[in-house]
């Protein structure tokens, strides 16, 4: 079964969103070398107040973290540039089942 990876971390969303304006090639560039590796899907979200968050589907945690040390030549320029102030916190997810599930594919 595939796991959701968040990422989190303090920085500056309108940064993230002008870079891929500016160069959108390589926010693709990097998502797309995710796809190699296995990425089922990709979003970012932010707050308001300066949180950062990736929320991602791999299947599984082997796949991500081959793919994050990899692309660490590019994630990591790419994070300073977009005002990352804190390590990223990288989580691993799996799925409960409860049968209370709706939306996002679920009957």
């Amino acid at each position: 079964m595939s796991v959701l990876v968040t990422i989190w971390m303090r920085g500056d969303a309108k940064k993230f969103e002008q870079i891929a304006v500016d160069d959108p090639g390589r926010m693709r560039s990097i998502s797309e070398r995710g796809r190699e590796h296995g990425a089922i899907a990709h979003r970012f979200y932010a707050t308001d107040d300066g949180d950062v968050m990736v929320i991602d589907e791999w299947p599984d945690a082997e796949s991500f973290n081959r793919f994050f040390e990899s692309m660490q030549a590019e994630i990591g320029p790419l994070m300073q540039e977009a005002g990352v102030t804190s390590e990223p916190a990288v989580r691993f997810w799996h799925k409960v089942e409860t049968g209370d599930e709706f939306g996002w594919g679920a009957e």
